[in-house]
């Protein structure tokens, strides 16, 4: 039998509750989702396809009012059906101005429950969808953004997640290539098989031969039995060579050889097998510069980059930084405070003025550092000093340092409401100093 094309969450922590609705939504062909917490419902909303939400008001930790919040914050147009063991009018008439659709009060039949779920979903149908903003693609897992910079990243990856040709990431640190080089690999056919990550930054040089093709047993010292190499272990699917650019010119040697032999070699080997992987390379280092140098291989770079995908920064696709920042909010309003924050106007436009040199990964930790400070909501003063005081200047202008150094003090004092004693503790001078500036 055919399923109804409508997915219906539910959440309670009552199991057999959950179950009971489930068993009859089942019978009325439609596909659930089932959550004993509103934690875990959140998550499901992130990754899947929702069109009604059952959901339970009395939960421990965070109560489903506080879901309904974030649902018709988040999800406006996806209805809401309250089940509930202890009915009051307080709370109606609360689900009634939450825009909830139906409300059913424990126990129920299953008549009820079927006319509920019926009616929710008729009205939501009925109802004319409000224009959206853009939002991401649903298909690549942890990466985030709607801008013009990353729909172009995303178009490649649709292009190369299906077939196995070497790929070269570059672009800042903090931008977010692992995550592009996992959306590459789980989101395309050969999810199944292994992802191999390898931080050839991070592992000494005279390791990194032997973690990337194995070695034999006696092959030196402390190698007491045969090891795979990563390269074995990612066999069918895809290995992943962070940092590329820190690799001797040794080992870039050994994987020139690898990408043209389709073959590695163990240490304390003379035979070599056989290998079908996907390589994915990344750096963020300027790799032009260094085969200028000679530090790194021509020939290896032109079998590397076969497909480039180049991410920007994060001050280039500034459109993105509310869609991040909204889920960094989530993961850590959730993990240090139980419930969702949201971020006041003013803070919001501190980050936008930012230049965020550190990028993503440098928002995030703003994020995290904010949630752990706020009370209710993120406010410019849960930001640290630098982001507050930070000059607004577009990125190519060129302008003098006493220039720059009048635009900050000026910045700093309206910052302060013109307190001399607050800016010139900021400024790090004396008042004296700050007053001659003044003048000057």
């Amino acid at each position: 039998m055919q399923l109804n094309k409508e997915n219906i969450l539910i959440v309670d922590d009552d199991l057999h509750i959950l179950e009971l609705i489930q068993r009859h939504l089942h019978r009325w062909n439609y596909h659930t989702y089932r959550a004993v917490s509103v934690k875990e419902a959140v998550n499901i909303l992130r990754d899947s396809q929702v069109d009604l939400l059952i959901t339970d008001l009395k939960m421990p930790q965070i109560d489903g009012f506080e879901l309904i919040k974030f649902v018709s914050e988040h999800y406006p147009d996806l209805p809401k059906l309250i089940v509930t063991g202890f009915p009051s009018v307080q709370d109606s008439l609360k689900a009634i101005k939450s825009g909830v659709a139906e409300y059913l009060t424990k126990p129920f039949t299953r008549d009820e429950l079927e006319e509920a779920v019926t009616k929710a979903l008729s009205a939501s149908r009925a109802k004319p969808k409000k224009p959206t903003q853009p939002v991401q693609r649903d298909a690549y897992g942890e990466i985030i953004g709607s801008s013009e910079e990353m729909n172009e990243v995303l178009e490649v990856i649709d292009r190369v997640k299906d077939n196995k040709a070497t790929l070269y990431i570059s672009g800042e640190s903090g931008t977010g290539k692992e995550l592009v080089a996992r959306a590459v690999h789980y989101q395309g056919k050969f999810a199944a098989a292994p992802f191999v990550p390898v931080n050839c930054g991070g592992i000494p040089e005279t390791l990194l031969e032997a973690e990337l093709f194995g070695y034999k047993k006696g092959a030196f010292t402390g190698a007491e039995k045969d090891r795979k190499g990563a390269f074995q272990s990612a066999q069918g699917g895809t290995i992943f060579l962070d940092e590329i650019g820190n690799a001797s010119l040794a080992v870039q040697a050994r994987l020139l050889r690898v990408l043209q032999e389709k073959e590695v070699t163990p240490l304390g080997s003379h035979k070599p097998e056989k290998i079908d992987v996907r390589v994915i390379a990344a750096t963020n280092n300027d790799l032009a510069e260094m085969i200028r140098k000679e530090t790194f291989r021509e020939d290896l770079y032109y079998r590397l980059s076969v497909v480039e995908i180049h991410i920007p920064s994060l001050r280039k696709r500034m459109t993105d930084l509310p869609l991040l920042v909204d889920k960094f909010l989530l993961k850590y309003g959730l993990e240090y405070k139980d419930r969702y924050l949201k971020i006041e106007p003013e803070a919001l436009e501190v980050l936008k003025r930012y230049s965020w040199p550190g990028n993503i990964r440098e928002l995030e930790n703003v994020v995290q550092r904010a949630v752990i400070m706020c009370d209710k909501s993120i406010q410019v003063k849960d930001l640290p000093d630098h982001l507050k005081y930070a000059i607004d200047m577009p990125e190519d202008t060129l302008t003098s340092l006493a220039e720059m150094e009048h635009k900050y003090i000026k910045k700093v004092l309206r910052a302060t409401g013109n307190n001399k004693t607050k800016a010139a503790e900021i400024l790090q001078i004396t008042r004296k100093t700050l007053r001659e500036k003044l003048k000057d």
